[in-house]
């Protein structure tokens, strides 16, 4: 008889600077965590970002999904064939050589896996899409990123900003039951072109951008979506969050049983 334990996620850390003498530290958010523990009913694992001493497959072998949480810094350009950046644009080379095969690894194993933020960018670049540098310098689209200042809380940070349209017979559209749902947005990158491999699932409906993604023909669980599915999926406003986390604890639990 198969033994019967919750999907062990794997959450990729990212490096940051805490403390006052900036220390470098792998992390990642607590609300992040608690949302995986209660609408995935998963055991979530942080995974250092360090990719010089990572066996991907190996590391692929004790997890049952990954997790690719926000980020601060943005994928290296060269990543996918655009220029440089700016000098002091904020990188984590550590996190961007680490996450990019895994993905890899997770499809080639259909293993499930859920991005949000910079995590469905990782997801396109790692299968051969491209990126926006910064969306708001792109004639006709808005200006997605945060609030920012001294002042600004976190209500205002995690606010829902604006709506997307869900792709009609696609995943999302069916797991919200609606045709249009209204998400946070804190992103000053997003999808230019999309990777062969997925199928859009929600794009903004203002200006057109990707926020949603899906594996084609997706055998478990491979979605991707841009805004912060953390920010309190508890609430009938974020039912599509919600049903997101659910779905993707499924998956990996079948994952699980499956290989057991």
């Amino acid at each position: 008889m198969a033994s019967y334990r919750k999907p062990i996620i794997g959450i990729p850390a990212s490096i940051l600077e805490v403390g006052e003498n900036q220390i470098p530290a792998h992390t990642s958010g607590k609300r992040i965590i608690d949302a995986l523990v209660t609408f995935a009913n998963c055991i979530p694992l942080i995974i250092p970002a360090r990719a010089d001493t990572s066996d991907t497959s190996s590391l692929l072998d004790n997890f049952d999904g990954f997790f690719l949480s926000g980020g601060r810094a943005n994928v290296e350009p060269h990543h996918y064939g655009a220029p440089p950046f700016p000098s002091d644009e904020i990188t984590d080379t550590d996190r961007d050589n680490t996450v990019l095969p895994l993905i890899r690894g997770c499809i080639e194993r259909k293993m499930p896996l859920l991005g949000v933020c910079r995590g469905i960018q990782e997801m396109n670049i790692a299968m051969g899409g491209t990126l926006y540098y910064r969306v708001n310098e792109v004639e006709g689209k808005n200006d997605h990123r945060m609030p920012r200042g001294d002042n600004v809380t976190q209500e205002e940070v995690f606010q829902l900003r604006h709506l997307v349209a869900l792709t009609p017979g696609g995943l999302f559209q069916q797991l919200a039951q609606a045709d249009e749902v209204k998400v946070n947005s804190l992103h000053g990158q997003a999808i230019d072109r999309i990777a062969d491999a997925y199928n859009v699932e929600a794009t903004t409906v203002e200006d057109n951008v990707i926020e949603g993604i899906r594996l084609k023909n997706d055998p478990t669980f491979t979605v991707g979506v841009q805004w912060h599915t953390e920010w309190k999926p508890e609430e009938t406003d974020h039912f599509l969050s919600r049903k997101l986390y659910e779905e993707f604890g499924k998956a990996a639990q079948e994952y699980f049983n499956h290989k057991s």
